[in-house]
C-alpha cells in the first residue's frame, strides 16, 4: 500500500509530500488541480519514460520518491536475488538528471530501470 509521495522539481511542482491513510485511496479535484502530475510521478516511480520537458527548474533533478507499506507481502526471494534490503517499509526512488539520465533505487540500492518496471508491476496499479 502506498503510505507516502514526495515529489521534487516535477511539472509545476517544486516540494511536495502526500501521506496516503490506510485503505482505499481516490484522487479527485476540478480540472487543473494536479491530479494528473501525481499520476505522472507514480507513472515515473514504476519505470516509464521520462519527459524532461516535465523538468519545473531545468537546472535541478526531478526526484520521485514513494514509500509504500509491503509487510503484507512476502518479496524476500526478489529481495535476496537482488541484493536488495529486505524492510517491511518499502522506498522507491526516481531522479531524472537535467542531462536527461535517470537512476532508480529500490531501498537506497541502486537498480536497473528494467528490473524497477517489472517489479513496480507487482505492487503499483493505476486505473484512470
Amino acid at each position: 500500500m502506498l503510505r507516502k509521495l514526495v515529489i521534487n522539481n516535477f511539472a509545476t511542482i517544486n516540494h511536495l509530500e502526500i501521506d496516503f491513510s490506510s485503505g482505499f485511496s481516490v484522487l479527485t479535484g476540478e480540472t487543473g488541480s494536479g491530479k494528473s502530475i501525481i499520476i505522472g510521478a507514480l507513472n515515473l516511480i514504476s519505470g516509464s519514460r521520462a519527459d524532461f520537458s516535465k523538468l519545473n527548474d531545468k537546472t535541478k533533478k526531478i526526484v520521485i520518491e514513494a514509500e509504500f507499506d509491503i509487510s503484507n507481502f512476502d518479496f524476500s526471494n526478489f529481495f535476496n536475488y537482488n541484493n536488495i534490503d529486505n524492510e517491511e517499509d518499502l522506498i522507491i526512488r526516481r531522479e531524472v538528471l537535467p542531462n536527461g539520465k535517470s537512476r532508480s533505487f529500490i531501498n537506497d540500492t541502486p537498480v536497473r530501470l528494467e528490473l524497477l518496471k517489472n517489479f513496480s508491476l507487482k505492487i503499483i496499479d493505476i486505473h484512470s
